[in-house]
């Protein structure tokens, strides 16, 4: 089985180890494959050491990057060619314009061949993963539509669709009206669990680097600042819970035994210029922490008491699912697969009327309402109790359902299913794809 991987880019985020953990599991499975990814653009950083450290090398296409240009044409024809050398069984692309150029590049490869006048096309077969999408929060009403019309033509050519939760499947499917249902698999994403064994060990130390008491409750977010993520709602969110405990505190009526909170985002972006004077303008310099990019997960969850997120569009947010393997409670908008991950609404809170509710392994608040995050937060904050009832349910719940060893065997399943194989029919193939020269130029 030759299977050839595409991505747009490997810039920091869930998709770039994603497809990093899959290309090294399927590897050692004996799956010959080989990734094929752009280049990072200026203003975002590069995940491609990561893959390195799995023994991933990726073939890069320099003129493939995220934005619309007439360097995509470049790309398909690098990409034809590339498959006319590879002669792959199985293209499979990650991302929007992974998909795009990917599954074009793919159709003339399929049907750009004198046996195809037979009826008698190269038989390869196509899988698309959506880790997120773009059919709303990103663009313009009819930038919009045209890249909806663009999924929908492209699903026509698509063996298989891989979402990763099924509430995107919801969405994507039922919602946007991409694709037959028939042609969707549900394969949620996984992590390498065993690297938060020891989280509680590693508390400590960033703690008091960040300055943090032994009773102060750190709030963080972890991601890209970029527009979808909404990092403005999370310090706003942060600004009226400030003025809450502060107003709590001067009546003499906060009694929850919580010391100072203070808030702190990680990740790097264009907007963290923009965000570091919007927190200045909120009042709250002396309390928000921008510790930039960090690629230390295991080092830097366990240090905080709440993981928050307040994106407007999400697929499987990987932030998540680190924060749970971690043990940490979350607070999250409730969009896209968040809502699928974190569990059905607690028994006692089904009759509340709140914009935001305790779910069975986190807490799942509106979209885009501030005042609604903020008392979310506060009702965490001042419950300790339930912020460990949480943490430690989040953890069961990843370590039985996102592991990369699970993702690998799912992933393959798939893959079987499409080519009509066993796995003994697995057991004698060539090493991976482009062994002799990965991570050439093309």
């Amino acid at each position: 089985m030759k299977v050839l991987r595409i991505i747009a880019r490997l810039n920091v985020g869930g998709p770039a180890r994603h497809v990093a953990w899959l290309e090294a599991g399927l590897r050692e499975r004996g799956v010959s494959s080989l990734l094929v990814a752009g280049v990072v653009p200026p203003g975002e950083d590069d995940m491609s050491y990561f893959a390195e450290s799995l023994g991933v090398r990726p073939h890069v296409i320099p003129e493939m990057s995220r934005e619309v240009s007439p360097k995509d044409l470049v790309t398909v024809w690098k990409l034809y060619r590339l498959m006319l050398s590879v002669r792959p069984d199985l293209v499979h692309t990650h991302t929007a314009k992974a998909g795009t150029v990917g599954r074009a590049a793919g159709w003339l490869y399929r049907w750009l061949t004198p046996a195809a006048l037979a009826g008698r096309p190269r038989r390869c077969r196509f899988v698309h993963t959506y880790h997120g999408h773009i059919f709303h929060s990103y663009y313009g009403r009819w930038k919009t539509r045209l890249f909806l019309a663009v999924e929908r033509a492209l699903a026509r050519v698509t063996d298989r669709v891989v979402v990763i939760s099924p509430q995107q499947l919801d969405e994507i499917n039922r919602r946007f009206g991409v694709g037959r249902r028939e042609q969707f698999r549900v394969i949620p994403l996984g992590l390498d669990t065993r690297a938060y064994d020891d989280w509680a060990a590693r508390r400590a130390p960033l703690r008091r680097e960040w300055g943090a008491a032994d009773g102060d409750v750190l709030v963080g977010i972890v991601g890209r600042l970029t527009e979808v993520k909404n990092h403005a709602l999370f310090l706003e969110a942060a600004a009226l819970l400030k003025k809450r405990r502060a107003y709590e505190e001067a009546g003499g009526m906060r009694q929850d035994g919580a010391g100072r909170v203070r808030f702190v985002v990680v990740g790097d972006g264009h907007l963290r210029g923009e965000l570091e004077g919007h927190a200045r303008a909120l009042g709250l310099r002396d309390d928000v922490e921008f510790a930039g990019l960090r690629d230390d997960p295991e080092n830097f969850y366990p240090a905080l008491d709440v993981v928050a997120l307040t994106s407007r569009n999400e697929g499987t947010p990987l932030t998540l699912i680190e924060a749970m393997a971690n043990a940490r409670p979350t607070v999250a908008t409730a969009v896209g697969g968040v809502v699928d991950l974190l569990g059905g609404v607690a028994e006692w809170e089904l009759r509340r009327s709140h914009p935001w509710q305790v779910c069975e392994r986190g807490v799942q608040v509106r979209p885009g309402d501030p005042e609604a995050f903020a008392d979310a937060l506060a009702h965490l904050v001042s419950d300790g109790v339930l912020r460990g009832a949480l943490g430690a349910r989040g953890r069961e719940y990843v370590e039985r359902q996102y592991s990369v060893e699970r993702l690998v065997a799912d992933v393959l399943g798939l893959y079987e299913e499409l080519a009509g194989v066993g796995e003994s029919s697995l057991k004698s193939v060539p090493p991976p794809l482009g062994a002799e020269g990965r991570g050439r130029r093309a």
